[in-house]
C-alpha cells in the first residue's frame, strides 16, 4: 500500500513537472518561430528591400504606409518607401515584395498619386512577375457603389501578372479599426514580429465651438456655415494650411467627418466652412446638422488635426500659387491664402466658382481686401449670373495666357472642391490649356495638387 501510494505521488509529480515544463516551453517555442520568420524575411530582403508604396488622396493611406515601413524596420527587415507614381517597370521586375496600400478616388478612380502608375503599367499586360509576392491594403467607404473599386483592380492586375500574394487583401472601410489591425496582424505574423509601433490615432479632444455664422443666406444651394473652434484646455495645437480636422458627433463617433482647415495657426482657432447636407427625406447629415443646427454655441465638439501631406505647400511655399476652386472647397484655399499672406508671399491667383454673386461671395470682403492691398489676383464665375453658365473651368480657358506665363515662372497649381463636374471640368481644362503630358509632370512634381469630394 505503501509502494502503491509512492507510485502515485512519484506520477502525479512527473505530471506536474512536465507541465509545468510545456508552459515554459511554449512562449519559447512562439519566440522561436517569430525569431525563425523574421530571419527568414530578413533572409529575403537581403540587398533587395522590400517596397512600401502608397497611393492616399487625403493622406490616410500615407500614414498607415509609413506605419508598415516602421514595423518592418522594428523587424530589421530593409524597406524602400514611395508612392505608386514612384514605381516604375524595373521596380516591379527585380523587387521580391512589395506591399500596396492604397485608398479609392470617386467611383472606382486610381487616387492622383497613382495615375501615372496606371497609364505606365496597369495598361499592360504580360509584365511577368511570377518573381513577385505582393500584398494589398485597399481603403475606402461604402457609401459608394464601388467600395475600393481601385484596390480592387490593383490587387486583379497583379494576379493577372502572375504575382503571387502574400494574404488576402485587407478591405478597409472608412479607417476601420478592426480592418487596419487585420492588416496589422499579417504584417507582424509575415515579419517575425509583435514588438510593432502604436498604429492607433490620436484620440479627439474636446474642444469649443466659439463661433458659427451663415456665410450664404438667401442661396439657391446649401446652407454653408463658417465655424471657428477653440481648445477647451491647453495651447492650441500646430497644423500646417492644406491640413484636415476630423469631427466626431455624438450621434456617430464611429463615422468622423474631415473638413479643410481655412485658418492657420496665427489665427488662434481652427476655421471650418460646413456645408449643410439635406437627405431626400429632409432630415439632416449627421455631423454637418449637429454642428451648423444642433449644438450650441459653447458645445463640446470632440476634434482632432490630421496631416494632409499631398495638400500642403511644403516645397511649393516659395512659388507663385494658382488656387481653383468651388463651394465650400473656398475652405482648404482660404488657409493657404492665410498662410501665404503671413509669410509675405503675393504671387498668388484666385480663380472661384459659386452660383450667384448676391448670394455666394464666399469671404467676399477679405478677398477683396487682398486683392486692393496687392496680394491677390482674384478672378471669380458666378454661373447662374447670366443666361449662358460660366464655370471655374471657362475662367481657365478665358485666362490660358496667363496660366501658361505663371507656370512657366513655376507656379504651383492647387483644385479644391467637388468631386462631381469642377474638378473633371478643371482638370479637362488644364489639359487643353497645358496638354495631358505637361500636366501629368506637373502632378509628378508635386505642382499640381488637388484636394477634391
Amino acid at each position: 500500500m505503501i509502494l502503491t501510494n509512492d507510485t502515485t505521488r512519484l506520477a502525479l509529480t512527473a505530471a506536474c513537472l512536465a507541465s509545468y515544463g510545456l508552459v515554459c516551453l511554449a512562449p519559447w517555442l512562439r519566440h522561436r518561430r517569430a525569431r525563425a520568420a523574421a530571419h527568414a524575411a530578413r533572409a529575403a530582403a537581403g540587398a533587395n528591400p522590400w517596397i512600401v508604396a502608397y497611393a492616399s488622396q487625403t493622406g490616410n493611406a500615407e500614414q498607415l504606409a509609413r506605419q508598415t515601413s516602421e514595423t518592418l524596420r522594428v523587424a530589421g527587415i530593409p524597406s524602400r518607401i514611395c508612392e505608386f507614381d514612384e514605381l516604375e517597370h524595373h521596380d516591379l521586375s527585380s523587387a521580391e515584395r512589395i506591399l500596396f496600400l492604397t485608398s479609392t478616388y470617386g467611383e472606382g478612380d486610381a487616387p492622383d498619386a497613382a495615375a501615372g502608375f496606371v497609364q505606365r503599367l496597369m495598361t499592360r499586360s504580360g509584365l511577368q512577375l511570377q518573381h513577385l509576392h505582393y500584398a494589398v491594403l485597399a481603403l475606402g467607404d461604402s457609401a459608394y457603389a464601388s467600395f475600393c473599386g481601385f484596390g480592387r483592380a490593383l490587387d486583379a492586375w497583379l494576379h493577372g501578372q502572375g504575382a503571387r500574394p502574400l494574404f488576402a487583401r485587407v478591405e478597409v472601410d472608412r479607417s476601420n479599426v478592426d480592418s487596419i489591425a487585420a492588416w496589422r496582424k499579417h504584417l507582424s505574423h509575415l515579419v517575425g514580429t509583435s514588438d510593432a509601433p502604436d498604429w492607433g490615432a490620436p484620440d479627439f479632444g474636446n474642444w469649443r465651438l466659439a463661433q458659427r455664422r451663415l456665410l450664404n443666406p438667401g442661396s439657391a444651394g446649401a446652407p454653408i456655415y463658417h465655424l471657428e473652434l477653440e481648445p477647451e484646455q491647453g495651447p492650441l495645437p500646430s497644423w500646417q494650411s492644406g491640413d484636415l480636422a476630423q469631427i466626431a458627433a455624438p450621434a456617430d463617433p464611429e463615422r468622423p467627418r474631415e473638413y479643410s482647415i481655412a485658418s492657420v495657426p496665427q489665427d488662434g482657432r481652427v476655421h471650418l466652412l460646413v456645408r449643410l447636407h439635406r437627405h431626400t427625406d429632409g432630415s439632416h447629415g449627421v455631423v454637418s446638422g449637429w454642428l451648423t443646427q444642433d449644438a450650441p454655441l459653447g458645445a463640446s465638439v470632440p476634434l482632432r488635426l490630421r496631416a494632409h501631406r499631398r495638400f500642403r505647400l511644403e516645397e511649393n511655399a516659395q512659388r507663385p500659387l494658382i488656387l481653383i476652386g468651388n463651394g465650400s472647397g473656398i475652405a482648404g484655399l482660404r488657409g493657404h491664402l492665410r498662410a501665404r499672406v503671413a509669410a509675405g508671399q503675393t504671387r498668388n491667383w484666385l480663380l472661384f466658382g459659386e452660383r450667384n454673386a448676391a448670394h455666394d461671395s464666399l469671404y467676399h470682403e477679405e478677398l477683396q481686401g487682398l486683392q486692393r492691398g496687392g496680394m491677390l489676383k482674384l478672378d471669380l464665375a458666378f454661373s447662374r449670373d447670366q443666361a449662358e453658365r460660366i464655370y471655374v473651368q471657362d475662367l481657365l480657358l478665358r485666362e490660358a495666357a496667363t496660366l501658361r506665363a505663371w507656370v512657366e515662372q513655376g507656379a504651383a497649381i492647387y483644385v479644391c472642391g467637388s468631386l462631381e463636374g469642377m474638378a473633371a471640368g478643371v482638370d479637362k481644362a488644364l489639359q487643353q490649356v497645358f496638354t495631358s503630358t505637361s500636366m501629368a509632370e506637373l502632378a509628378r512634381s508635386g505642382r499640381y495638387r488637388r484636394d477634391v469630394y
